[in-house]
């Protein structure tokens, strides 16, 4: 009974590689090739076909057998933090509320989410009220705006979706470089211009932050409890009535 069995696991991997050369062949061809009759490898078929792999068959005795030419695509693997960037991506496109990126954006989300935890699933449903989209950044801010280190931003969206603190390096607009302690509670987008709308545990304050001056990031662990963004266009508006803005972020109470 043991061999029996194992000579079918084996003879399911044969089936499944001979498909996956994407050559022509037919049931009867793999049939010989294996070594079963056609009425064996039918049933295997059937088990593979059970396991997802989506194979198409001809009908009749010597039909063609293939595996369907869309089948990569279901099958696309993401790491933790492809999976995290692409749902702050979704976030995005999905408050940009454009047509042109709406027709299948819930069934994506939806099939990405399938991939975070039970526990994971309250936070990333949070995502895109935590996603502000304002209009375009200044030409006096674009003047002096770089795009972010890949890393940092890794690091700044781990931490932002887990609620977590970090220490950051930070260059202000003078090239003054300071060590924080930030929750980052929400993203501000002032295109192509990205903030963070944080506490920050140096000032004792609600504070924004330009994602490219940020410098370096290293995790803290340390969770932190959301505060509402109510508060935070509140704290923008009494900046605002002490000096003009000049990026773009009076859009966020609007």
């Amino acid at each position: 009974m043991r061999n029996s069995i194992l000579s079918r696991m084996e003879r399911l991997e044969v089936i499944t590689a001979r498909l996956k050369t994407d050559e022509p062949t037919t049931i009867g061809q793999i049939a010989k090739e294996v070594g079963v009759s056609t009425r064996t490898l039918n049933r295997d078929i059937e088990v593979l076909k059970e396991r997802g792999l989506p194979i198409e068959t001809d009908a009749g005795r010597g039909g063609g057998i293939r595996l369907d030419r869309r089948w990569g695509v279901g099958r696309i693997k993401l790491n933790y933090t492809e999976a995290v960037d692409l749902m702050i991506s979704l976030a995005i496109a999905e408050q940009m509320n454009s047509p042109l990126f709406m027709a299948h954006l819930s069934s994506v989300r939806h099939k990405v989410m399938a991939s975070f935890s039970p526990s994971m699933k309250h936070k990333v449903n949070g995502i895109k009220s935590r996603i502000i989209i304002g209009k375009v950044a200044s030409e006096n801010v674009l003047a002096h705006f770089n795009a972010p280190e890949k890393s940092s931003v890794e690091l700044l969206h781990q931490a932002f979706l887990m609620q977590q603190h970090i220490e950051i390096a930070y260059s202000d607009e003078k090239g003054n470089q300071t060590i924080r302690v930030i929750e980052p509670h929400y993203l501000f987008l002032s295109y192509p211009v990205w903030y963070v709308l944080a506490w920050d545990h140096l000032r004792q304050d609600m504070r924004r932050f330009r994602c490219d001056r940020i410098k370096a990031i290293a995790a803290k662990g340390d969770d932190f409890t959301l505060i509402p963004l109510s508060q935070f266009k509140e704290k923008i508006r009494q900046q605002e009535r002490m000096q003009k803005p000049a990026d773009g972020l009076q859009k966020v109470h609007q």
